[in-house]
C-alpha cells in the first residue's frame, strides 16, 4: 500500500522549472504539497509558470548563488522536503586525455552547487525533513568519453551517503536516472527520437524514460520513511545492460 505523506508539506525544488525537477514539482503539487520550484533560465521559469497554473510557486535561483537560494528557503519557512535537480555545471563528453583540466573541473560545478543547496537549506529543514539529489546512471555504468559525467555522479552518490550518516534523522537519498527524453537532447533536432532509440537499444527496457517516471522515484523517497542513504535507479535497466 502506497501512502501519501505530502499533503500540506513544504517542498522546495532547485532545478524545478524544467525536465525532471519540473515533473517532480507537478507531482508533489498534485499530492497536496506546497511547492516552490526554482530555476535559473528565464525561459524555463516562464514556461513553468504557465504549466503550474498557480498550483505551485515558481522562483529564480542559481545553485551557485547562496543569496537567491536563501530567499526561497526563507519564503518557504520550515522545509519538509528539499530537492536539487539542477545540472549546475558544464559536462565535456570527450575521453579524459582529450579534456583540459578546466573542462574536467567544470563538471564538478554540479557537486559544488548541490553542496551549496544543502548548506544554505539546512537551517530551514524540519526535524524529520528529507533531502533528495539527482545523479545519473553513468556514475556506475561507464562508457568511453563519460569520465567527467561519471566521476561527478559518483561523487554526488557518495556525498548522499555521507550526509545521510551525518544529518540523521533527516533522510538523504539520491535518484539516478538513465537516458531520459528531456530538453538535454533537443540539440539533435529532428533526429532526436532516432538518437534516443539507438542510445537505448541495448537497455533492458528499450526506450528512453520520461521525466514523470523519474519524478515518481523522487516522490517515493520523499514518502518512504524507512529509506535513507539510498540510490534509487530509474534507468530502464541501463546499468545492467
Amino acid at each position: 500500500m502506497t501512502s501519501n505523506n505530502l499533503s500540506g508539506k513544504n517542498v522546495v525544488i532547485i532545478g524545478g522549472t524544467a525536465g525532471i525537477g519540473l515533473a517532480a514539482a507537478q507531482a508533489a503539487a498534485e499530492l497536496g504539497a506546497n511547492v516552490w520550484a526554482a530555476g535559473r533560465s528565464a525561459a524555463h521559469i516562464e514556461k513553468a509558470k504557465e504549466l503550474s497554473n498557480g498550483s505551485f510557486e515558481v522562483r529564480q535561483a542559481d545553485t551557485h548563488d547562496a543569496q537567491s537560494l536563501q530567499a526561497i528557503f526563507a519564503e518557504a519557512g520550515s522545509i519538509d522536503h528539499l530537492i536539487s535537480a539542477a545540472v549546475g555545471g558544464e559536462r565535456t563528453l570527450k575521453p579524459f586525455l582529450e579534456q583540459t583540466e578546466d573542462q574536467f573541473k567544470a563538471a564538478y560545478d554540479k557537486l559544488w552547487g548541490y553542496a551549496k543547496v544543502v548548506r544554505s537549506g539546512a537551517p530551514y529543514l524540519a526535524a524529520d525533513a528529507t533531502i533528495t539529489l539527482i545523479s545519473g546512471s553513468p556514475a556506475r555504468k561507464i562508457k568511453p568519453a563519460q569520465s567527467a559525467l561519471s566521476c561527478v555522479g559518483a561523487s554526488v552518490e557518495n556525498l548522499v551517503c555521507c550526509l545521510a550518516v551525518e544529518m540523521a534523522p533527516i533522510r538523504v537519498n539520491v535518484v539516478s536516472p538513465g537516458t531520459v527524453d528531456t530538453a538535454m537532447f533537443d540539440h539533435f533536432g529532428d533526429e532526436k527520437q532516432d538518437k534516443l532509440k539507438a542510445m537505448t537499444a541495448t537497455h533492458l527496457i528499450k526506450r528512453a524514460g520520461t521525466s514523470d517516471e523519474v519524478a515518481q522515484g523522487i516522490i517515493f523517497v520523499m514518502n518512504n520513511g524507512f529509506t535513507t542513504g539510498t540510490t534509487i535507479d530509474v534507468d530502464g535497466g541501463r546499468i545492467l545492460s
